[in-house]
């Protein structure tokens, strides 16, 4: 028996469960003992319990938040004091580059290394360990450790508080339902790890580009060939990643529309998929699933893309504000010409959607054109390691986006995989384009005022606007 089903079975009073819960935050953040405890596991485990329990989710955050305090605090006091005597403890003399790799993490991140490595697993209880022996200032610390466990208390531990409420709900889902939510979180898993990697290994500096490259240079009709897909923007780059993009997703949207259409109804999983979130009685996914169809509805996305296309426009990068709207204006076009050669019907039409039509998701193709078109264009202006950040926030701002449709029954899961392929068959297209122009780097620009006004006018919509 491992702890996890130990806590489990141990139902301990609402104090001590309070109590386990601020400990296992402590210990998870505390050097030398963080890097062996399975503390995510475990603070899972523990808010699952409180979350069957109906403990007050308050209460509960506010004692991982407390351990997570304490925990970097101790463990900054230990660099402070024993700034000498760490590297000769176990584990760090024997394993030196746990400590190289914390010192560089904070070497690169400054202040900013002690809130982003509470959230990186390899360097979460080693920086703080770090910022002690480079003597970081206390008080520095002391706000970065609390703004820190302030946004880390949420983000581990209220998954597991609400797998615990609803965990008897889940118990409940329709028959043959399992292998379907298997299949589409493998699907997304393994499209976004796999992008990720293949955007790393045909950029510029990956080894697939490198090997690629070499092999050009064989022969003379292989160097023509690469000279001619080569970009004179930027650095005379071959866009690799974006031709592959380009080719993988256009096969692949073919082959799934075919399918799709070719049914002349529901797939087998759209079925069950539908049957399953019709089954989820939770007043606040439908609540959610509503808000976000009105972010992602035509006066959501200007409202988020306003902002940029003035300053795009006000600062003369007229490559990037033409290729921008384009791109936002072809998806809407190929949304369009889509539904009404689909003709395929809505599970579920409101009043707002009547006449429209589901095949593709139009808020899932616009949401990755607008993302992903966002982080490409941010990410040209950053080192290439920092890059994969970006690309990982549009992944996590596009699927709640799409599987929200599903959560209000507007569309089919169907209608979300063709809706995606559609979105990244526009942004590669957009992308391929943009890099055969003349342009100038975007930076310097001001991007939080750029986001601050994107967000007053998604909220003035909210506010004012019906959905459409």
């Amino acid at each position: 028996m491992n702890l996890a089903d130990w806590l489990y079975q141990l139902t301990p009073s609402p104090g001590l469960l309070l109590l386990i819960i601020g400990t296992i935050a402590l210990l998870e953040s505390l050097a030398l003992v963080g890097l062996i405890v399975p503390g995510v596991v475990l603070i899972t485990a523990a808010a699952s319990l409180a979350g069957h329990m109906a403990l007050p989710a308050p209460w509960i955050l506010l004692a991982a938040f407390i351990g997570a305090v304490i925990g970097d605090a101790l463990s900054f006091a230990l660099g402070y004091t024993q700034r000498e005597r760490v590297p000769r403890l176990w584990p760090f003399h024997r394993h030196p580059e746990w400590l190289a790799r914390g010192a560089r993490f904070f070497q690169r991140y400054g202040a900013l290394s002690v809130v982003f490595a509470r959230f990186v697993g390899p360097v979460r209880p080693v920086v703080p360990l770090i910022a002690g022996i480079l003597h970081m200032s206390p008080w520095a610390f002391a706000w970065a450790n609390l703004l820190s466990a302030l946004l880390w208390a949420p983000a581990y531990v209220l998954p597991g508080y609400l797998l615990g409420r609803t965990w008897q709900q889940l118990l409940m889902i329709p028959p043959g339902t399992q292998q379907w939510l298997l299949w589409l979180a493998i699907i997304v898993a393994g499209a976004a790890l796999g992008f990720s990697w293949l955007r790393h290994q045909l950029a510029r500096e990956g080894r697939l580009y490198r090997g690629l490259a070499r092999l050009a240079r064989g022969s003379s009709g292989r160097r023509r060939l690469w000279q001619l897909m080569r970009a004179p923007h930027p650095r005379g780059e071959v866009p690799l990643a974006s031709l592959s993009l380009l080719m993988v997703s256009l096969v692949a949207l073919c082959l799934w529309s075919l399918w799709v259409l070719e049914a002349r109804g529901p797939l087998p999983m759209d079925s069950e998929i539908h049957a399953l979130f019709a089954a989820l009685d939770w007043p606040w996914l439908e609540k959610t699933g509503q808000w976000l169809a009105r972010v992602g509805d035509a006066y959501g996305i200007l409202a988020l893309a306003l902002p940029w296309l003035l300053w795009l426009l006000w600062a003369r990068h007229l490559s990037a504000f033409l290729h921008l709207a384009l791109g936002l204006g072809g998806i809407a076009v190929a949304n369009t010409l889509f539904k009404h050669l689909g003709g395929r019907a809505r599970p579920d039409t409101p009043d707002y959607l009547s006449g429209s039509l589901a095949y593709p998701s139009a808020h899932t193709s616009t949401a990755l054109v607008l993302f992903g078109l966002a982080a490409a264009f941010a990410a040209q202006e950053l080192p290439p390691r920092h890059r994969a950040w970006l690309y990982w926030l549009a992944i996590l701002a596009c699927v709640p986006m799409a599987l929200s449709r599903l959560a209000i029954g507007v569309h089919w899961a169907s209608d979300l995989v063709g809706g995606a392929l559609l979105g990244l068959v526009a942004c590669a297209m957009v992308r391929l384009s943009y890099q055969r122009f003349s342009h100038r780097p975007l930076s310097p620009a001001p991007w939080p005022a750029l986001v601050i006004l994107s967000l007053v006018l998604l909220a003035a919509r909210l506010a004012w606007l019906p959905p459409t």
